[in-house]
């Protein structure tokens, strides 16, 4: 199942072990993040590292394994639908998440930015549903 990912849940499984970490590493998704969420990462990542006690190489390794289940794209394959989007989410951050996800057709936004429930183009997704979802899938 192709989901959209929010930078903010990506940042999350970078700063700890935690739930939204183990929700990346399931095969049972597909995850799909805007080229942008590179590079707020990389703008944030003395910040990060700071966070999570890590040193210059092992975050690294840590951001290049949480990346190995996400599909950066680029800004060519979503940029027809940034305009649209604009007039559907408040936050202008929000909104290339917005567009990657009706760009490659995504179920869904995993997010818990409460602007992406201002649209109604695509589910939005909490830690909560997404585990409820690879339960389900586990079980099949």
């Amino acid at each position: 199942m192709k989901i959209a990912v929010d930078t903010n849940r990506v940042i999350a499984a970078l700063v700890k072990s935690s739930t939204t970490r183990k929700i990346l590493f399931d095969r049972n998704f597909e995850f799909v993040t805007p080229d942008c969420t590179i590079t707020e990462i990389q703008e944030h990542k003395e910040e990060l590292k700071a966070k999570t006690n890590l040193n210059d190489d092992e975050f690294d390794i840590l951001l290049t394994l949480v990346f190995e289940n996400i599909a950066i794209i680029p800004k060519s394959s979503y940029e027809i639908y940034l305009d649209e989007c604009k007039k559907d989410i408040s936050d202008a951050d929000d909104v290339p998440v917005l567009a990657v996800a009706i760009a490659t057709k995504a179920k869904a936004i995993w997010a818990h930015d409460p602007h992406f429930k201002q649209q109604k183009k695509v589910k939005v997704f909490t830690n909560i549903d997404m585990l409820k979802i690879s339960d389900k899938k586990n079980i099949d």
